[in-house]
């Protein structure tokens, strides 16, 4: 299919009601048509199957699902080499302008499961980048694919510096550590006790996804609880 055809099938699936809602969400994103992801995956599939390099070279996306359907057909080609599946997804990067399309893209990168090596050595050249955008997608990367045995002493480290005012790259931070807590609450409590050197926005984010997290017993969160009322006094003396 050719990115004209898609764009015809796009506004033709187009939902007004999926629409407002997803505007709602996305308040400053501009040309959501309001057609839901798992028909921007059946799309996205049929491409992968295709000459997907072509519709890639071609793309010229004006709305917010063109945009999604490019970042799917990163994740779903198969005939390509790691460094050039790489390429691709440096070139998509400047195309992300919200949580959605950077959430959805990274879920669809799967390969990272088998090659952790070389896609961690990626995610460090956006890790600290000044484009929210690209923090965000390394740091939501780490959280889907590097907590693990591993791993972890690396993401705690790393993400502990993260250095950003924007609010959906602090945001993605105190996700991921959250995430990180419910897999190795132990050594997340030491960390968040007496080893990090989070900005106090993020540290009582943090300590709130936790609070909110099904997957934390309730001895933990009331440790974090106080945790949050020990920070908050602090910030009023």
């Amino acid at each position: 299919m050719t990115g004209e055809e898609i764009r015809c099938k796009l506004t033709e699936l187009a939902d007004k009601d999926y629409q407002k809602f997803s505007s709602g969400l996305l308040p400053e994103t501009k040309g959501i048509l309001g057609v839901r992801l798992p028909v921007l995956r059946k799309i996205a599939k049929q491409i992968a199957k295709e000459d997907w390099r072509v519709y890639i070279a071609d793309n010229k996306p004006a709305f917010f699902e063109e945009i999604m359907i490019q970042g799917m057909v990163i994740g779903y080609a198969e005939d390509l080499l790691l460094e050039e599946r790489f390429c691709y997804i440096r070139d998509f990067l400047p195309l992300i302008n919200n949580w959605s399309t950077c959430d959805s893209f990274c879920n669809g990168l799967k390969f990272a499961k088998e090659n952790q090596t070389q896609t961690w050595d990626f995610l460090m050249e956006h890790l600290h980048s000044k484009d929210t955008y690209a923090v965000r997608f390394a740091v939501v990367m780490l959280l889907f694919y590097f907590i693990n045995d591993t791993y972890i002493e690396r993401v705690i480290k790393e993400l502990d510096h993260v250095i950003s005012e924007e609010y959906y790259a602090q945001m993605a931070v105190a996700w991921a550590l959250s995430m990180c807590f419910v897999q190795y609450p132990d050594r997340m409590l030491l960390y968040l006790q007496k080893e990090q050197h989070l900005d106090s926005w993020t540290y009582q984010k943090t300590l709130q996804k936790i609070c909110e997290s099904h997957q934390v017993n309730d001895a933990e969160k009331q440790i974090c609880r106080e945790m949050k009322r020990t920070q908050k006094k602090r910030l009023t003396l």
